[in-house]
């Protein structure tokens, strides 16, 4: 079966792919999701198709060669455009990854123009004058300074995307947004006669997006969080769409958080308070070589007979900072994420069927460790964060999960998702 999708898109990790695919469902689009770059062609019918990677964290030489390898297939499957997706704070070093993920993207597509926006506002990410704000403060107040993988401590996306890449980057400011769709391509083409050949874009409103959409009509890459995806289908002549599928399996439920932004901190907070039963992992058990996962799911089997439990290794910078310092960076994190994989593992050996996992490094872990190759998106939950549904061998059937950004969510999402 032959079959041209109109939007092909890469995405950094596996959470921000289905907040991707959930804005791209909720505009329109018929959209599959895979977990890493398929081994064969597309069978669904579909509008878009999301490719989800795990190279937020990776080594840029690593997190280019498989961008590249997504690109390469998603031609191959006729796609019309390419979107590359990253968080909606905009998660990177000085060293990228989104940066030389965007250099060998555009060079690939041979294009010399693209623009890069996180801005979110269903999620309360908007971008003014190049700064970024998180709600009502700027990101490198709002707890994202203390990422424990890449702290933001920068609010400035012209100054972030400048050290990560040797073009130039400009930037498309909220008057010239304001002022509608013709004025940004005039923008785009003064921008590029100056030799600007990446532009962060301001958008503070829904609205803004939309009026972002119609001037990326031609743009043979672009790039962004997952709100400019709101403004895309209408490109193709698609419309919103109202139905939403509930792709919940029966079964016992979970949470498993191994993010630690001020958001799931919350989140972990509320879902104890309500009296839930809750057990936090400690890395330095894990690291002295204490059998932790068999005890947690000891612990987790006779209570989930009753309800959800929750699984974390979510912490306060402090404490956070103290395990990596004992540890090493990239020994607590790997440590961790393996760690909560093998016992989402367990928990669905155990009859787990609606699963909720919290921070996108653990989100990649848990979905390869499940053995989830491609999810159908359901309902929202909260902004970006929808119910999805896949086949795992681990159950031999399929499991329904929610793959949840470590900021996005209210207070008591982890609660309300399994109502």
């Amino acid at each position: 079966m032959s079959i041209n999708i109109k939007l092909g898109c890469i995405a950094d990790d596996f959470t921000g792919a289905t907040d991707l695919a959930n804005n791209l469902v909720r505009a329109g689009m018929r959209t599959v999701q895979t977990i890493g770059v398929p081994g064969e062609p597309l069978r669904a019918d579909a509008d878009a198709v999301v490719v989800a990677l795990k190279t937020r964290t990776l080594p840029a030489d690593e997190a280019v060669a498989q961008s590249l390898a997504a690109l390469r297939w998603l031609q191959q499957q006729g796609a019309q455009q390419i979107y590359f997706k990253y968080c909606s704070t905009f998660d990177s070093t000085p060293q990228g990854n989104i940066g030389p993920v965007t250099d060998a993207l555009m060079t690939q597509l041979g294009t010399p123009f693209t623009i890069a926006t996180p801005a979110f506002p269903d999620n309360k990410r908007t971008v003014f004058k190049g700064y970024l704000f998180a709600g009502d403060v700027l990101l490198n107040e709002s707890g994202m300074q203390h990422h424990p993988l890449t702290p933001m401590t920068d609010p400035n996306l012209v100054r972030v995307l400048q050290a990560q890449t040797s073009r130039k980057v400009g930037l498309i400011d909220y008057s010239v947004v304001a002022a509608g769709a013709d004025a940004i391509r005039a923008r785009i083409q003064a921008l590029q006669q100056e030799g600007v050949e990446i532009a962060i874009v301001d958008a503070v409103s829904n609205d803004d997006l939309l009026t972002l959409g119609p001037a990326l009509r031609d743009m043979p890459l672009v790039t962004a969080g997952s709100g400019v995806a709101i403004g895309l289908p209408g490109n193709w002549g698609l419309a919103p769409s109202t139905v939403a599928v509930d792709v919940r399996a029966p079964g016992l439920q979970a949470v498993v958080a191994g993010s630690c932004s001020t958001a799931t901190n919350a989140q972990v907070a509320a879902f104890i308070e309500s009296g839930r039963p809750a057990m936090a992992l400690d890395p330095m058990k894990l690291a002295s070589g204490e059998d932790v996962v068999e005890q947690v799911l000891a612990w987790a089997a006779p209570r989930m007979q009753d309800g959800p439990v929750l699984v974390y290794s979510t912490a306060q910078p402090d404490a956070v900072k103290a395990a990596q310092g004992a540890l090493g960076v990239a020994r607590a994190g790997e440590m961790i994420e393996a760690a909560i994989a093998r016992i989402a593992v367990g928990l669905v050996e155990r009859g787990v069927r609606q699963l909720i996992v919290a921070g996108g490094e653990t989100s990649g872990a848990v979905v390869q460790a499940l053995g989830l190759a491609q999810i159908t998106i359901g309902t929202q939950i909260d902004p970006g964060v929808p119910w999805c549904a896949g086949h795992s061998p681990v159950a031999n059937e399929d499991v329904s999960i929610a793959l949840k950004s470590g900021n996005f969510g209210s207070r008591d999402f982890f609660i309300k998702a399994f109502r």
